[in-house]
């Protein structure tokens, strides 16, 4: 969980001096650990999506008065109706999933005491067209954002990796930026940071700095398989 205000994804776009219009993050978790928090505080029109009804109210309780935000209780997913989460500490998943960081990172076991039935909706559902930047943190669901989405965003975070964990869905997920004119950015523990291309030159020390974690990423993974065949 990161509560530090000014994340690393707006202290870098600061840098570069792109502005948005419209900012959304579908997985909010609790307010304060908000990837766009420091968008919101600008002022900047944001849409928040969060499926679990706890963490709903604690945002509309941190953002209140707020006329900036638009707020979806539910889960995105490849349909419309409800949908099963599980709920491991600070991870809410789909339940039908075979990989997400709780599964993977912790051997987590799904069980009734611990799934919740929402409300799920299909992305374009939600996507009026013009975000500007997204970021995407559902613990193995990322892909079906993407799939049915509307707009494309110059930014875009998604999480893809995070210790032994590995998105279920990374080949969907990087034929997609592949296909629709988008190069990685920046990685950091868990998420990927990508833009659309020509919107600003990666420097050469962001290349080097991408390489390394890149690297990092790679070393962790094949420590787990070298165990795993131990």
């Amino acid at each position: 969980m990161n509560f530090q205000k000014n994340k690393l994804i707006y202290t870098k776009l600061k840098r570069k001096a792109i502005q948005f219009n419209h900012v959304c993050e579908v997985g909010v978790y609790l307010p304060e650990t908000s990837n766009v928090i420091d968008f919101i505080f600008d002022g900047v029109h944001t849409t928040l999506v969060e499926p679990d009804p706890k963490n709903v109210a604690a945002i509309r309780n941190y953002f209140n008065g707020r006329t900036n935000i638009s707020l979806f209780p539910v889960a995105i997913y490849d349909y419309n109706g409800t949908v099963k989460l599980s709920q491991a500490a600070a991870s809410t998943f789909v339940s039908e999933l075979k990989a997400s960081p709780a599964i993977v990172n912790d051997k987590y076991e799904i069980s009734a005491t611990n799934t919740l039935e929402v409300p799920c909706k299909i992305f374009s559902d939600i996507d009026t067209g013009d975000i500007d930047l997204l970021s995407i943190d559902i613990e193995g669901s990322e892909w079906y954002v993407l799939k049915n989405m509307l707009s494309r965003p110059k930014i875009i975070s998604i999480e893809t990796h995070g210790k032994f964990y590995q998105n279920p869905f990374l080949p969907e997920i990087n034929n997609w930026i592949a296909a629709n004119g988008y190069m990685t950015w920046y990685k950091d523990k868990s998420d990927t940071i990508f833009v659309k291309q020509g919107l600003f030159k990666i420097s050469f020390s962001e290349t080097i700095a991408l390489k390394q974690s890149q690297l990092y990423i790679g070393w962790r993974r094949f420590k787990k398989n070298l165990y795993f065949w131990k």
